[in-house]
């Protein structure tokens, strides 16, 4: 079969594609005939070397995963051969990735995927999916009439967040890097959206929310504490998912005195049964058309070296190259 892999560490220029065995499923494994596999940060620190995880090479990258039953091992129940499924959390603490024609994959984190449903959608909604439904439902506890405010609104965890907090039945606050990115903000159903390059975030939180926002959603590597706990409102909960090296300044007083909570949390932890709970809501709302994919780019697997120079453009580099994500057709 054909895959995008590594033998070791390093720049995107690491990353071969060529012919690896087809794997065997072991027990309580599904065998899956991949047809789309999504990028997300964390793939291109893992094959960077950024992110230290224990690696067996050759070594598949890639999280995300759509495509078809193709032979299930002992021990599995709930699917067989020509089912159409969908996953992600691959790739991470010592699993092979999904940049391949075929994967072997533990039973409790694969999905159904209704038929209605493109392999491209599933794909680049999962990670980025799973991550949002975490963070908005387990995390900040998001009730309907309250205020959000997402910063990087069109990005892949962003864009997620605001369809979800709409779908809880929350007021959605939203900043931007283009006006163009604006308007999509508002297609998602954001209730207010600025651009960063051209206002002042302050200025539009007092506009929207004069007391203050209920939950903080934060994308950027490079928190600011400072301005977040003063748009916080009373018991405001501050969402963090990004930024391993930031090291930035902390204003303990407006942060008790108001009561406010900071969340800190990686998706690839959660466990399986949280993660299902968040698979099952994104399947169902990703067929009643409430869900809509953020795709940027649609690649083939053999420009999975490109994709992961893009990927790193827009995150490590904040180009913003990207708004959403990269599908590679396997």
């Amino acid at each position: 079969m054909k895959g995008a892999f590594i033998r070791q560490t390093g720049s995107p220029d690491v990353i071969q594609i060529g012919e690896l065995p087809i794997p065997e499923p072991a027990i309580g494994q599904v065998r899956i005939r991949v047809h789309a596999a999504s990028v997300n940060p964390i793939d291109t620190y893992i094959r960077s070397g950024a992110v230290a995880m224990p690696l067996a090479f050759p070594f598949v990258i890639g999280c995300d995963f759509a495509g078809v039953v193709d032979s299930v091992g002992p021990q599995v129940e709930g699917f067989s051969a020509g089912d159409r499924v969908w996953g992600s959390n691959q790739g991470l603490l010592g699993r092979q990735g999904t940049a391949a024609q075929y994967i072997t994959v533990d039973s409790p984190w694969v999905y159904p995927l209704a038929e209605g449903v493109s392999f491209e959608s599933a794909a680049a909604c999962a990670l980025v999916g799973i991550t949002a439904h975490l963070g908005v439902f387990r995390e900040a506890r998001l009730r309907s009439g309250e205020t959000i405010l997402v910063i990087g609104g069109t990005g892949g965890v962003g864009s997620m967040v605001v369809q979800m907090a709409k779908i809880a039945g929350a007021r959605v606050l939203a900043t931007s890097s283009s006006q163009e990115k604006a308007a999509r903000c508002r297609q998602l159903g954001a209730d207010a959206v600025m651009n960063y390059h051209c206002d002042d975030l302050r200025s539009f939180v007092q506009e929207h929310a004069p007391q203050g926002v209920d939950v903080f959603w934060e994308t950027r590597r490079e928190p600011d504490f400072e301005t977040a706990f003063e748009l916080l409102g009373e018991r405001g909960r501050m969402i963090l998912m990004a930024g391993r090296e930031a090291r930035p300044p902390f204003p303990v007083g407006p942060f008790y005195v108001k009561q406010c909570s900071l969340h800190g949390f990686v998706m690839f932890k959660a466990a399986a049964s949280d993660q299902r709970e968040a698979a099952e809501a994104i399947q169902r709302w990703l067929a009643e058309g409430r869900l809509q994919p953020q795709i940027s780019r649609r690649m083939r697997l053999d420009q999975a070296a490109e994709a992961h120079r893009l990927q790193e453009l827009s995150t490590v580099e904040n180009r913003r190259e990207l708004a959403g994500k990269i599908v590679l057709e396997v």
